[in-house]
This record gives C-alpha cells, sequence and structure tokens, in this order.
C-alpha cells in the first residue's frame, strides 16, 4: 500500500519534521522554524501546513483527503510540547495563523492572532494568567483580526469604536483601557461583525481554526500578494505555506514585550545589532507604529528615546543577542528576526534572510567575506544585480513626505525634482539659469536631445521602455518616466493636467524613475553613495566573469562614465546623435534639402571634420578598447521639423521658402517609418552618406593610432540588413573608401565590418550573412518589434496589461523573449559560428543591461552585451553570476 502523502510538518520542542533547505514545500517561515527548533533555539511549537496544499486549495476551496487527520496529530503534539489543551475551558492554548511562501513576502499576506479564544476559554485564560485586561485585551484583537482577515469586516469600523472607547475614557493609548472597557469592546467588536456579514462570530475553536488557515491560504491571491509578486517576479503556482503555532504574549504585563530585528543594520550593512521592541504588546504593535517602539541596543538610543532592551532587560538582550550571533553564522547571512518576551522568558518567533539596501547588500557581503563568514564568490551571487540601480542614482529620501499624482513606466532609473517645461529650448534656457526642470512632453524626438541633456529628469505622456525618451535618458543616466498616460500634456497652453490638478510652466514635481511614480512638488533627493566596497566587490565580479561587458554611447562624455563603471568597450555608437544638435543639424537639414548628388556631397563634405572630430574624441577615451560604429539608422523624416514654426525657422535658416521645407517633409513621410526608408536602404539608396562616415571613421582611427600610440581597430557595423546581397554591396563600398584612405594616408590599420542582426529575416539567413559579416551585433529592441508585431513605442498602451492577465510573463521590451526572439538569437549564432568560426558576438539592445537577458546572452555563447553606461555594473554582476551558475551546473552533471 503506497503511503499517504504527508501534507503537515511538526516543529518545536527541539525536535523538527522539516528542515532549512524544504523551502519549496514548507515556505520560508515554516522550514526556518524548523530549522531553529533543530539548532536548540527556543520556538513556539507548531505545524507547517505545505505549499502544495494552498495550490490545492486554490482550484476549490477544499483541503485534501488526510490533511485534516494529519493536523488534528500535529496539533496534539503542539499540546503535548506546550502543556496546554486547544478549547480547554480551564488552561486553554491559543494559536497563531500566519503564512509563508518560499521568498519572502513582508506584510502581503494574511495573519489571524489569539485564535481559540470564545465566552468559555476567556475566563480559563483570566484564571491562569490572573490578570483579566491581559485576557480582554488578547479577547478584542482576535475578534478584530479574525473579523477582519476572515469575515471581510472593514479594520476601520473596528478602530472607530476603539478611538470613541479611548475618547470616552480619557485615554491616549489602547494599553491604558481597562478590562472592563476591553471586554465592552469585544461585544461591541462582535455586534458590528453580526451587523456587517450577517453571521454571528464563530464561537467553535475548531471552526475559528479552518477559518483562519482558509484565509492565510486565500490570501496568496489578493491584489497586494498578486501585486507583490508581479514586482518580484515571483511565480504565481508557488503558493504559500501556513504556519499554526502556540501563541505566547509579550502582552500580558510588563515583563513581557515583542519585538522585530535585524542581525546588522538593514541600510547601512553595518555589523550591529538592529532592532525595536514594545513592552505588554504583541507583534503587530511594533509594526503598526500605533506606539513609538523602543531600541534594543543601548548604543541606538538618541537623546529623548525611552530605554533600550539592552538597558531594561540586559540579561533577555544578551540571550537575544547570542542567538543574533548564532543564526547569522549559521545561515551565513544578515537575517530578519521577530521575538517575543513573555514572563521574562525569550520565543523566537521568526528568522529569514534580510531585506538590505543595495548600501547594505554591498558592505555584509565584502564584511562577511572579510569575517571568513562566506567566500568571494557566494558574496557575488548573493547580491541581485538590479538593486545596483539604487548605488548609481540619486534616489528619494525614504522619510519624504509625498504626494503621488500618477503612476508611468519606469524608463530610466534614479530620482529627479525640477520645474516643469514643455521644450526643449525652456529646458535649455532654463539650465542655463540655474533652474532645475523636468522636462514634460507628450513624447520626445531626437531634436529634443539638448533640453533633454540640461533637463534634471524627463517626463512623457506616450512611449514605451524603448522610446526615444527612455533608450536616451538610460544612455545619459537621466531619470524618466515615460508612457504616463494619466497625463494630458499640452506643449501650446503649457499645461499638464492630471489628477484634477493643472500643473503649469514652472510649478515643482518630483518623478521616480525606478518606480514611475510622478509626485507633486519637491520631494528631497539624496544623492548616490559609492563606497569603498563597491570597488572591492566590482573587483570580485571581474575575477569571475568570463564575458565582456561594453557600453553604448556616442560621445567622449558617455564614454568616460563607462570607463568609470568598467565597461570594456563601446558595443554601439549610434552615429545618428551626432548630428542633433547646432552647426551639424543645419549641415545635415542641407544635405536633405540638396536637389542632386553634388548637392548632397557638397554638405557631407562639410560635414566630414566634424564627424571625424567626434569619432577622433571617442577613439581617444577609449583608448584602444573595441569600438562598434553603426552608421545612419534613422529615416531622414526625423531630423527635419514637423511642426509649423520648425519649419519656418529651417526655412529663415537655410534661406529657402517655406513651402519647400513643407513639400520635402511632406515627401519624406512614411505609413510605417520603422518599417521604411532606414538602416542599409538609406545606404543603398544614398551611398555618399555612409562612404562620409566610412571616411571619418578611418581617418580618425589613424590620427588616434599614431598621436596615441594605440592600436584602434575600428568595428563598422552596417545596420537593418535583412538580405546578404544588401550587406556585400555596402561592405564593398566601405572597402573602396577605406583602400581610398589608405592611399592617401600612406598607411594602413586592421578593421573589421559586420552587421546588426535585428530583422527575422537576417538570424534566419544568417549562415549566409556571415559570408560577409565579420562579427554580428545583435539590436534587440527592433528584433523584438519585429518578431513580436508590437510598435515598441505604442505598446505601451497595453502591455501592461497583458503581463497583468498573464498573456506575457514580462514585457519583452523590458526583458528578452527568451522563448521567441531567443530562439532567433540562438540560430543566428549557431548559423553565423558555423561558417564562420569564433566570429565575434554580441547584444547592443536594451536587454544587454538586464540581469536575466544578460544571463541568457551567456549561455547562448555571446562574447558581450552593451548597454547604456550606467548599467554596465548591473550587467557585469549578472555576467558573473551567469558564470557562476553555469559552473554549479557542470558540478551537478
Amino acid at each position: 500500500m503506497a503511503p499517504k502523502q504527508k501534507y503537515v510538518y511538526s516543529f518545536g520542542g527541539g525536535k523538527a519534521e522539516g528542515r532549512a533547505s524544504m523551502k519549496n514545500l514548507l515556505g520560508g517561515k515554516g522550514a526556518n522554524l524548523a530549522e531553529m527548533s533543530s539548532l536548540g533555539i527556543i520556538v513556539p511549537s507548531g505545524f507547517t501546513i505545505t505549499t502544495e496544499v494552498c495550490t490545492y486549495f486554490q482550484k476549490g476551496h477544499t483541503y485534501p483527503i488526510g490533511m485534516k487527520d494529519q493536523v488534528n496529530i500535529a496539533l496534539a503534539k503542539v499540546e503535548k510540547d506546550m502543556g496546554r489543551k486547544f478549547n480547554d475551558p480551564k488552561d486553554p492554548l491559543l494559536l497563531s495563523v500566519r503564512s509563508g511562501a518560499r521568498i519572502s513576502m513582508p506584510g502581503m499576506m494574511d495573519t489571524v492572532l489569539n485564535l481559540g479564544l470564545n465566552d468559555t476559554t476567556i475566563k480559563g485564560l483570566i484564571d491562569v494568567s490572573g490578570d483579566a485586561r491581559f485576557a480582554y485585551d488578547s479577547y478584542r484583537r482576535f475578534v478584530m483580526m479574525y473579523s477582519n482577515v476572515v469575515m471581510g469586516v472593514d479594520s476601520e469600523l473596528f478602530e472607530d469604536a476603539l478611538e470613541k472607547e479611548k475618547e470616552a475614557n480619557g485615554v491616549e493609548l489602547d494599553t491604558d483601557l481597562s478590562a472592563d472597557s476591553l471586554k465592552k469592546l469585544v461585544k461591541i467588536f462582535k455586534a458590528i461583525t453580526k451587523r456587517v456579514t450577517k453571521k454571528a462570530f464563530p464561537e467553535k475553536p475548531e471552526e475559528q481554526l479552518y477559518g483562519g488557515i482558509g484565509a492565510v491560504f486565500g490570501s496568496w491571491m489578493v491584489d497586494r500578494a498578486i501585486s507583490y509578486r508581479r514586482i518580484n517576479r515571483i511565480p504565481e503556482d508557488w503558493g504559500t505555506a501556513v504556519n499554526v503555532q502556540a501563541m505566547v504574549f509579550g502582552n500580558a504585563g510588563e515583563d513581557c514585550a515583542t519585538g522585530v530585528a535585524f542581525t546588522r543594520d538593514p541600510a547601512t550593512g553595518e555589523n550591529k545589532f538592529f532592532g525595536e521592541f514594545l513592552i505588554n504588546a504583541q507583534g503587530e504593535d511594533v509594526v503598526a507604529g500605533i506606539r513609538t517602539p523602543q531600541v534594543i541596543r543601548e548604543g541606538a538610543r538618541q537623546k529623548g528615546d525611552a530605554p533600550s532592551l539592552e538597558k531594561v532587560m540586559p540579561k533577555l538582550y544578551k540571550e537575544l543577542d547570542s542567538i543574533r550571533l548564532k543564526l547569522e553564522k549559521h545561515y551565513k547571512d544578515m537575517q530578519d528576526i521577530e521575538f517575543t518576551i513573555e514572563h521574562d522568558k525569550l520565543w523566537m518567533l521568526q528568522t529569514r534572510t534580510g531585506k538590505r539596501t543595495a548600501e547594505a547588500a554591498l558592505r555584509c557581503a565584502v564584511e562577511m567575506v572579510k569575517e571568513k563568514l562566506i567566500s568571494k564568490t557566494t558574496a557575488v551571487a548573493r547580491v541581485e544585480a538590479g538593486v545596483l540601480d539604487q548605488l548609481l542614482h540619486p534616489s528619494f529620501d525614504p522619510k519624504a513626505k509625498k504626494v503621488v499624482l500618477a503612476k508611468g513606466l519606469p524608463a530610466s532609473p534614479g530620482a529627479a525634482t525640477g520645474m516643469v517645461v514643455f521644450t526643449a529650448e525652456a529646458a535649455v534656457e532654463w539650465s542655463e539659469k540655474g533652474k532645475a526642470t523636468i522636462l514634460c512632453r507628450k513624447e520626445t524626438s531626437p531634436e529634443d536631445i539638448e533640453g533633454m541633456n540640461s533637463a534634471n529628469g524627463i517626463l512623457t505622456g506616450r512611449g514605451g521602455m524603448t522610446s526615444h525618451a527612455a533608450v536616451v535618458a538610460r544612455g545619459m543616466g537621466k531619470c524618466c518616466v515615460a508612457g504616463c498616460g494619466a497625463l494630458d500634456i499640452s506643449a501650446k497652453s503649457k499645461t499638464m493636467k492630471v489628477a484634477g490638478k493643472t500643473l503649469k510652466e514652472g510649478d515643482w514635481i518630483s518623478i521616480n524613475g525606478s518606480s514611475g511614480e510622478v509626485m507633486l512638488g519637491e520631494v528631497k533627493t539624496i544623492p548616490p553613495k559609492m563606497s569603498g566596497n563597491f570597488g572591492t566587490f566590482m573587483k570580485w565580479v571581474d575575477e569571475i566573469r568570463d564575458m565582456k561587458v561594453r557600453t553604448n554611447a556616442e560621445t567622449a562624455r558617455d564614454a568616460k562614465q563607462a570607463l568609470d563603471f568598467g565597461a570594456e568597450g563601446i558595443g554601439l555608437c549610434r552615429t545618428e546623435h551626432m548630428f542633433f544638435e547646432g552647426e551639424r543639424l543645419t549641415i545635415f537639414r542641407e544635405m536633405i534639402m540638396a536637389k542632386d548628388l553634388a548637392g548632397r556631397k557638397a554638405a557631407l563634405k562639410r560635414l566630414l571634420p566634424i564627424q571625424r572630430k567626434d569619432f577622433e574624441g571617442l577613439f581617444k577615451v577609449m583608448g584602444g578598447l573595441p569600438i562598434t560604429v553603426r552608421l545612419l539608422d534613422p529615416p531622414l523624416h526625423e531630423f527635419v521639423p514637423h511642426d509649423a514654426a520648425g519649419q519656418q525657422e529651417m526655412a529663415k535658416i537655410m534661406k529657402v521658402s517655406v513651402n519647400e521645407i513643407k513639400a520635402k517633409v511632406e515627401s519624406l513621410s512614411e505609413f510605417n517609418p520603422m518599417l521604411g526608408h532606414r538602416g542599409c536602404r538609406l545606404g543603398v539608396t544614398y551611398p555618399e552618406i555612409y562612404d562620409m562616415q566610412v571616411q571619418a571613421i578611418m581617418e580618425a582611427a589613424i590620427n588616434v593610432s599614431k598621436k596615441a600610440k594605440k592600436n584602434i581597430i575600428p568595428e563598422i557595423m552596417i545596420p537593418l540588413v535583412g538580405t546578404v546581397k544588401e550587406l556585400s554591396m555596402l561592405k564593398a563600398n566601405a572597402i573602396e573608401v577605406i583602400n581610398s584612405v589608405f592611399k592617401a594616408r600612406k598607411t594602413k590599420l586592421q578593421y573589421m565590418i559586420g552587421t546588426m542582426i535585428e530583422i527575422p529575416r537576417a538570424a534566419l539567413t544568417a549562415g549566409e550573412i556571415a559570408e560577409e559579416a565579420e562579427f554580428f551585433s545583435f539590436g534587440t529592441n527592433d528584433l523584438t518589434q519585429m518578431t513580436f508585431g508590437y510598435s515598441r513605442d505604442d505598446a505601451g498602451v497595453f502591455l501592461p496589461e497583458y503581463v497583468e492577465k498573464k498573456v506575457l510573463p514580462e514585457d519583452p521590451f523590458q526583458v528578452l523573449d527568451q522563448t521567441g526572439v531567443g530562439q532567433l538569437v540562438e540560430l543566428a549564432a549557431k548559423n553565423g559560428r558555423a561558417v564562420r568560426k569564433g566570429m565575434k558576438l554580441g547584444i547592443c539592445g536594451e536587454h544587454g543591461g538586464e540581469p536575466e537577458s544578460v544571463k541568457f546572452c551567456y549561455r547562448t555563447g555571446l562574447d558581450y552585451v552593451s548597454c547604456s553606461p550606467f548599467r554596465v555594473p548591473i550587467a557585469k554582476l549578472a555576467a558573473a553570476q551567469a558564470t557562476l551558475e553555469a559552473r554549479a551546473a557542470k558540478k551537478k552533471k
């Protein structure tokens, strides 16, 4: 006969059926309670109902056969360990029912405390404790919590009744209410519950128990839990465990207390005991902030603070401190612990890996290595790559008050505060006067580049995570919130309407590029702190990492910033960004307006020295590191104004009629420009543009090679290739120009000509294309767009709902779609290298800085990823973690 499936695992009394490694089945809380019990740490006895039951329960709100029998056996063990009986009228055992997912989700799911009280057992609790006030305080808490969590009664109804009772008695704190007042509140609370639900509050403890268990399982699917899982990428099918545990009471008198602590400071990582507690209270009082908590450690106490635990209960503090050290040594990580003191006896209620800031994560990792608690590889594997964003950008002071007006896409991390402006020109003008600005646009265009550069932050009503605003902002390390559909932005009237308010030019707002929040007024920011721990940690990252990390940069300033962060080359230099300002834009427009080849060549001849100087700046800064230069990619219509005022200004500068400008703009317009006359198609129809760029690249490389005595090897990239014929034609043109430069300069140097794989057909025919291309760089922004058939600038309208409704697991413009787009990358990489052995492969889309996408690139065998300067450390850490994961997988085999 097959053994029955085990659904319930006991712990307590120095024994446990589970262990820390069973988090998938028992959840983090249950696994760690079992582990603490096995370590000889005193925990209230209890049992864990597994995550498998949660999955079963969600399907039909019933329990699997045999589970209740196992609960009865486990409950009998708790009764034996604690010396009390559940539903005993003389000495009742009371229970807590708590959630416990495999990854901590603090506050997201429900809890029920003091379960088992009724009008009979309350008398036993009073007799045993000798304290009617404590007993009725526990009872009113239970009725309030159970009615809210299990029966769905709004907790504010109980809070209002509590406040009225305090007012009637002339007291401020809950702890000042008498036993009679608390007894009265129990009756009032029960009456509220019956009025709202049309049901009497349950008196039977068994009914209470299964009501609590069901409510905690059900809380896995409440909105806040769903949102938390989505934000933190926690799978829905994991489910939560339920932990049923004997109650111990921190609210049973002045020799009782409850608290929450961290084994190290979670904000700074400093190796000092950090935490808070309250005397004569239960756990939720500390978290809720109803009373001001006291610090645990005397050294943390500020002037005017109440005494610390170390001062008022020195013996118990010493015991708690020894447990702190024991747990950290055992788990080899900073722990978040909860405890209760009941009549001078210490009970541990929970331990879990502590949430921490990026600064604290690095400090903990570095110092734990120095303490020989963990290895360098463990330190590198432990720090989440994404959290480094906190260190690289300003952030809002968590203590600051804020009024959130709307929420958009968190397009570029950071925090920015400034006055609203609606044009790039205003941003530049105000910046020159020393004013902080937020550039607010329906959507940005390349012409806004100067304003974007001048503004403190960028806010758009349209666009997605890879829109112009998002891509450019990330490249600049500029805070940006994009696609905020709740905004009604009018550059004409210089107003922005949102949440019933009309903001005008000059009004202050704050934007959070890490959360997408748009806030009213000035919210205080704090600058990034780059400690010595960052340098030490990144050195370990580089020792482990196999894959290179380059940056996307067009200016010497951006390149220098990326080098400071450890970039190992430029994976994408977008040459079009070099044309969008000042005199060079005017010359480029003259080229567009030219009526014949001779006119275009004349304009391009004037652009040549400007382009050459730009490339010289990049080559000098990078000092011999590889640079991939992408030839002109966007359609020509992006370089001309589409508004009447802009066209009039252009006509005036170029001394032509406005009608001529309008006619040219109309002739360049396309129904779908992203699939139109751009990339290599421009090179085929206007080869003189690419010829000028190739000449400028090679002349700059020769000049810098001679002066700096560096071996410069330019990588010339031809974009948007869909057929091998496009590439062979443009490659031949480039080689002809290069040979003419070599002849004129009487010298030669190495170079490479490759292409960007960003069209599905190019990925499918990569073997053919590799006959001509010396390297591939995957442009996953466009490859995603064309594979899905989504416009990346418009998809922000529906993609959030797609993710919410689980049509897609992630926004594919934020996290690489490894199943579809990834398959094309793998195919192209394999077929390309089959033709050209050892072919250099990289990725230069926005996915190059997203940790999971970086790991995919490593597994696919790419040589490098390229990302915006401020994401270089993130990509490096993700690459190192990919190496460690590959080593671990190899060992398992």
